[in-house]
């Protein structure tokens, strides 16, 4: 059998119609995201839930605040009320859009991440998934290490701007 000798022009040709174009990065999705502001009043001052990531998972040990993707054909609303379930074993009524923040990572990835807020809910929580869980007052985020697509968010939620 005699071998087909290709040149590096004809080597790269399917290459580049599979990336779409020489140097051309590749476009993640964006990944739709809820995330509930859980709302106390604790100490004479209101207070937000917050959670930390374990060890292992993406980001490691950042904080965040419970929530997570939207799935096909939820709504955003829907989404949390499961995401805050399974993460926390809580029945959450869920409030009203505080924020909404479209994030870009260094990765290329991309977040759409909306905030709702959450004053009411039945059961107990139960950490499910996190390192660690904790109510903290709005003025003291800025001391802990959160996710950077929450940076702009924590600084309003901080300095009383949102709520």
């Amino acid at each position: 059998m005699e071998a087909t000798r290709l040149s590096y022009r004809q080597m790269r040709e399917p290459i580049r119609k599979l990336g779409g174009g020489a140097g051309m990065p590749t476009r993640k999705p964006v990944r739709l995201v809820v995330a509930a502001l859980m709302l106390r009043e604790g100490n004479g001052e209101q207070e937000v839930l917050i959670c930390q990531r374990t060890a292992d998972q993406p980001m490691s040990l950042k904080w965040e605040f419970p929530g997570g993707k939207i799935e096909a054909g939820e709504s955003a609303e829907g989404a949390l009320a499961r995401e805050l379930n399974e993460e926390l074993g809580i029945t959450a009524s869920i409030g009203a859009r505080v924020a909404r923040v479209r994030h870009k990572y260094r990765n290329g990835g991309a977040v759409d991440l909306q905030f709702f807020a959450v004053r009411e809910f039945e059961g107990t929580i139960e950490n499910r998934i996190f390192n660690d869980v904790r109510w903290v007052p709005l003025v003291e985020l800025p001391h802990y290490d959160f996710l950077a697509a929450d940076l702009g968010l924590i600084r309003d939620l901080s300095g009383g701007k949102l709520l």
